[in-house]
């Protein structure tokens, strides 16, 4: 799926991953860390009422070269893009949201990569929610702390995993998946209704997420939290005329709607 203009060099400079990367899943583990710290998930284009392309080149062009983000398609296409640089066999697979009030189709995409015979759930693309390391699939029914978050992959069917998240002291169950394999226009329809419907998140309000080693920086339509190294909570509402500059200053994005 590596896209005509991909070129690991600018990817790893993008991410800020410095050194020599290979098929390893340290590789792996460091890949996925540096593009979360560095690459927001956002939903800008969407916003601005565009649906965002599934276009290999153009995803490419979009994060490498023009340093933007992306949600779940774009951000997860292109850590697949390094991916198959390095030679790490991976499938993308259909997940169906569970953050929400009614059961939702399957919109969301993730990653299964394969090293040495493990599979590893890995996913940049889930914001403020998601996971912030590889997650080994024989990981099961145990607490799999990353950092400022809390993780258990649990099978609810034969083939159905199930990924929750500790909040407030009870597990909540962010998303299910199997291990059907899809391919990146298999989200063309998806892509199209998070981007068009009303009902959806990404059309109601600007999301915008960028994961640090201690937390996370979030913009939620008005609101706008962070959490510094040092563990100080900023929480307060934004004003649209605040928006472009606290993108620019807190998420490293030059966007104007």
């Amino acid at each position: 799926m590596n896209a005509a203009n991909f070129d690991l060099s600018s990817y790893l400079s993008r991410i800020g991953f410095n050194g020599n990367p290979v098929g390893d899943f340290e590789t792996l583990k460091r890949l996925m860390r540096c593009q979360l710290f560095s690459v927001p998930f956002e939903n800008l284009d969407v916003q601005a009422g565009q649906v965002p392309s599934l276009v290999p080149e153009e995803i490419c062009d979009k994060i490498v070269k023009r340093r933007r983000g992306g949600y779940c398609y774009e951000v997860n296409a292109i850590f697949a893009m390094a991916l198959e640089a390095l030679g790490i066999p991976y499938r993308f697979v259909a997940a169906r949201p569970m953050t929400y009030a009614v059961r939702r189709p399957k919109t969301h995409m993730a990653i299964i990569a394969s090293i040495d015979g493990a599979e590893w759930l890995c996913d940049l693309g889930f914001g403020s929610y998601g996971i912030r390391e590889p997650i080994n699939l024989e990981w099961l029914d145990r607490q799999i702390v990353q950092e400022c978050d809390t993780f258990r992959l649990t099978m609810v069917s034969e083939r159905d995993y199930r990924l929750q998240s500790m909040s407030d002291g009870e597990w909540k169950a962010l998303y299910e998946f199997n291990l059907c394999p899809q391919e990146l226009v298999d989200f063309e329809p998806a892509n199209w209704l998070n981007a068009t419907h009303p009902d959806s998140i990404f059309v109601q309000a600007p999301i915008v997420v960028l994961q640090h080693a201690s937390g996370k920086t979030v913009l939620s339509g008005e609101r706008f939290r962070a959490v510094s190294e040092e563990g100080q909570v900023e929480e307060r509402r934004v004003g649209e005329n605040e928006i472009e500059e606290l993108l620019r200053a807190r998420f490293g994005l030059d966007w104007h709607p």
